[in-house]
């Protein structure tokens, strides 16, 4: 081959390959925008899906008008309801949650005026809020304690010939969770055992239980609605025959509140008011959840010819469920205890037993010691205002602790902080305030109360010596 041809052909597959390089530079280069290209149009999607969702969240925070106002007086402190972080053991523990519950809030702003503090210091309040005894409750406690006195204007309160006890346990699932060194259910029995182990021999008793069959699925629910069941009674107590009915049943299901309450109602029929003494114990720790009125059914009962005392205690209880058990407890002209430990509930069981005690005295023609009475109320009032200012100072100690999480968790700065702190003192001096006003007025009641039943004690005893 001529010299000139090789050169021609070697010059060839160069410009080939030379454009061939220059083309795959090319196709590379056009991938690559291709890739920039759809990569920024991600980019700004997710700018404005952010975007979109900050305007969310704006629009669903909460303003300073759908907050309660923090109360300091005694009625809107006993109405006021546990918040979600109620009673909290460590509320540094609870990061998460309390960054859950203040995103509602989200950051406070750099320079809050005195409505958004006002606004945090609200919010914050409510979701550490405890429970405080209602008052009332201790006026009921001692006409309770005066159980059998026939000058009681109430012929329920009367002693009669015959004495009934009625406990009706809830049974459902919630009846499973713990408390203290068992579950709640294994803390009621106990406290219900102890409690009928101590009657006199004369009274009837009966135990009836709801919600402890089934599973507290929505496939189960007619079922454990249904399961309401007198265990036991009405029959003197016997302890081995009622371990045996103790025994028979765990918690599982649903709560048919309402339903057990009508069947204790056609079971307390044949026990008329005037020759019958008849007292409902209700232990729950849940909201009626089969469609029932128990409300209803409670007022129901209270009118019927029985005329039973209903008093209930709400074992650890949320606010939905203390609400309804204290609304049951109310139209039933009973009494409403919250407690919420072992030691809470034995000792309302404990209550209930020196009224069966009182009982067991008047049928012996034994007269009742008014100066104890008045021994103890005092001690009701002084462990009312002990309860009301631990309770205040539980929840200024929480308040604190939250105000530490929200500034570690960047919702609080340091010095937000701070004020929010000592925004809440005068709230909790006026709360402490009323609650030293809530001991005298307790206090001047009590003493109009007692000086009437002696002035009454003394009248009888002197008209029945001039006789």
């Amino acid at each position: 081959m001529c010299k000139k041809c090789i050169v021609f052909l070697v010059t060839i597959s160069i410009c080939f390959f030379v454009t061939a390089c220059d083309q795959n530079d090319k196709d590379k280069t056009n991938v690559e925008k291709d890739v920039q290209q759809k990569e920024e149009e991600i980019d700004t999607k997710n700018q404005d899906d952010s975007k979109v969702e900050n305007n969310e969240k704006e629009t669903e925070q909460i303003t300073l008008s759908e907050i309660q106002s923090i109360p300091t007086d005694i009625e809107g402190l006993a109405n006021q309801p546990p918040g979600p972080l109620a009673n909290a053991k460590d509320i540094y523990e609870m990061e998460d949650e309390v960054k859950d519950n203040l995103d509602k809030l989200g950051p406070m702003s750099e320079n809050p005026d005195d409505e958004e503090y006002e606004k945090y210091s609200r919010y914050m309040y409510w979701l550490v809020a405890e429970d405080y005894p209602n008052p009332e409750d201790i006026i009921k406690k001692w006409e309770f304690a005066s159980f059998g006195d026939p000058d009681l204007p109430d012929a329920k309160f009367h002693f009669k010939e015959n004495y009934n006890i009625e406990i009706i346990l809830d049974s459902s699932g919630s009846m499973a969770n713990t408390a203290g060194n068992g579950t709640r259910m294994d803390v009621a029995k106990n406290s219900i055992n102890s409690f009928l182990s101590e009657i006199p021999e004369e009274a009837n008793v009966s135990l009836r239980v709801y919600g402890h069959k089934g599973t507290g699925s929505d496939s189960d629910k007619e079922m454990s609605c249904s399961a309401i069941e007198q265990v036991y009674g009405f029959d003197s107590f016997d302890e081995g025959k009622f371990q045996d009915a103790l025994d028979q049943f765990q918690p599982k299901g649903w709560t048919p509140l309402a339903d057990a309450l009508k069947q204790s109602q056609e079971a307390l029929k044949e026990f008329d008011s005037e020759n019958n003494t008849n007292l409902i114990y209700v232990v729950s720790d849940g909201i009626e959840t089969c469609d029932g009125d128990p409300v209803k059914v409670a007022k129901s009962l209270s009118d019927s010819n029985a005329q039973p005392i209903i008093n209930i205690i709400g074992f650890q209880t949320d606010a939905e469920a203390q609400k309804q058990l204290e609304e049951m407890a109310e139209v039933s002209g009973g009494i409403f205890t919250s407690a919420k430990n072992e030691e809470e509930l034995q000792k309302e069981f404990d209550r209930a037993e020196e009224v069966l005690n009182a009982w067991n005295k008047w049928k012996n023609d034994a007269m009742e010691d008014l100066e104890s009475k008045e021994v103890d109320s005092n001690t009701d009032i002084m462990e009312m205002h002990n309860v009301w200012s631990t309770t205040t100072t539980s929840i200024k100690n929480h308040f604190h602790s939250l105000a530490d999480v929200a500034q570690n968790v960047g919702i609080l700065t340091y010095e937000q902080k701070k004020e929010l702190k000592s925004r809440l003192d005068p709230v909790t001096e006026d709360i402490n305030s009323s609650v030293d006003q809530l001991e005298i007025d307790l206090e001047e009641l009590r003493d109009a109360n007692f000086k009437e039943a002696k002035q009454a004690i003394e009248e009888k005893y002197n008209k029945q010596s001039e006789e």
